[in-house]
């Protein structure tokens, strides 16, 4: 099985996501990304504008203009004309130049500029300097960066690029470096069941698990190199961890009954789980230098899809005790437990989001099972999906994107929804079924 593994961690995978965007674009901040000069010969390997506007735009917070709608294609601040830009609402532009170097890589210069603040001076700020006197400033240049890198890596450092200019723009990290894992269903392969991964966007995806048998419920460790995941491969529900770079398995619980769930705790030494040894479901913790295994939750009542606070202090979980499915959390110090949501049918699937302010959460009224956001300390609730069945929310570790799986087309996808609800996306692939994402922490 081990060989088995490194084999599948080269190989492309062949049912390649796209991102289309739905909703939620024309409402967000315009911004110029000006198409890189191109100071080589032939065609640029990497289109790294088109990256850059395709990260700010999928982010939900961003508007990139169209190159027919742009008023100049300036390649330094030095040329911007800032009226034309602030008169279309414009005010940031990134523009760029790419040179080929000597040695066969890539020297990349670019600049996010601040339109008005640059309006205000004409492009040349002044500031006091040490002796007291006005001198020339670039306060209108937000940055001014340059990197050499190998044409392998353009299209990551595109991403770098765009998280780069997210955070001086909106003031939280940006998450474009991130991948996502998800289970891929295919009946007509001869191992239906394939675990892949891909960058956040839906490229670079990579096979690296495949079994006749199902696997579920993908999650990375805090490091990102490692995957804890379920698979049935003997016959009942067992739990893995799987090193994605070097395809090596542990297992880690095959009790009687039912293993599933896992989760890692945001300091990697643990792991959440769910076992039915006892006959209902419990949520149990999971030493894993220790090899200690911790009953969280007791009773008849099943408790299900753990998920750790950040401060790694307490776990929400999904339980029936009350009749039926809601989200309750746990304190680890006494083991004390309390309900949290109370909207609705049902909730369940909860996961906490990084700042640990919002539980994002698949919640089921009559208008089906959507993705909904509820503020803990308000307790407000806020639906932010439409469609009848949509399942296993996943938080991008910045906290301004949610993946699920979804159904669209009689067929389970991908989806996206930014957390305050405006922004939507599909990413739906060539064949089989798309189902149990799993986003990436900061790689």
């Amino acid at each position: 099985m081990l060989l088995a593994c490194l084999s599948i961690l080269t190989q492309p995978a062949h049912a390649a996501l796209k991102l289309v965007i739905t909703e939620g674009v024309n409402t967000a901040r315009p911004i110029g990304v000006i198409p890189f000069q191109w100071k080589g010969q032939g065609e640029l390997p990497e289109d790294i504008s088109g990256v850059v506007g395709s990260d700010l735009r999928r982010s939900g917070k961003f508007n990139p203009l169209a190159v027919s709608d742009m008023p100049q294609t300036p390649y330094s601040d030095a040329d911007v004309d800032y009226n034309a830009w602030t008169s279309l609402g414009v005010d940031a532009v990134v523009t760029g130049t790419i040179t080929p170097t000597s040695d066969g890589r890539y020297q990349i210069d670019y600049q996010l500029i601040d339109i008005v603040r640059g309006q205000l001076t004409g492009g040349e700020s002044k500031g006091l300097g040490a002796d007291g006197k006005l001198v020339q400033t670039d306060d209108h240049l937000l940055v001014n960066n340059r990197a050499t890198v190998n044409e392998s890596d353009l299209r990551r450092y595109a991403h770098r690029i765009s998280n780069i200019v997210y955070e001086q723009l909106t003031g939280e990290k940006g998450a474009f470096l991130t991948r996502i894992a998800y289970v891929v269903i295919d009946k007509e392969n001869d191992y239906p069941y394939q675990l892949r991964l891909s960058d956040y966007d839906g490229y670079n995806e990579r096979l690296i698990l495949r079994s006749k048998q199902p696997l579920m419920s993908p999650s990375w460790s805090p490091d990102g190199r490692k995957l804890a995941y379920v698979s049935f491969e003997n016959g009942q529900a067992e739990i893995f961890i799987m090193n994605i770079y070097t395809g090596q398995r542990e297992k880690i619980a095959s009790y009687p009954r039912h293993n599933g769930s896992p989760q890692f705790s945001p300091d990697g030494s643990k792991l959440a789980l769910v076992l039915s040894k006892t006959g209902s479901l419990q949520v149990y913790t999971f030493d894993l230098n220790s090899k200690k295994l911790t009953q969280i939750t007791h009773g008849r009542a099943n408790s299900t899809e753990p998920f750790w606070d950040p401060d790694g202090n307490s776990l929400i979980y999904t339980s029936d005790r009350g009749g039926k499915p809601q989200i309750y959390r746990v304190n680890l110090d006494d083991g004390t437990s309390r309900r949290i949501t109370w909207q609705g049918n049902q909730n369940m699937g909860g996961q906490l989001t990084p700042d640990g302010r919002h539980l994002i959460m698949v919640n089921q009224s009559s208008s089906g099972y959507n993705i909904a956001k509820q503020d803990l300390n308000s307790g407000a609730v806020q639906i932010l999906t439409k469609t009848l069945l949509d399942e296993s929310p996943s938080i991008a570790p910045n906290g301004s994107m949610v993946i699920y799986s979804s159904v669209y087309g009689r067929k389970n996808v991908l989806s996206l929804v930014s957390v305050d609800g405006r922004f939507k996306a599909r990413l739906p692939a060539t064949n089989g079924r798309v189902r149990a994402p799993a986003w990436s922490p900061y790689l």
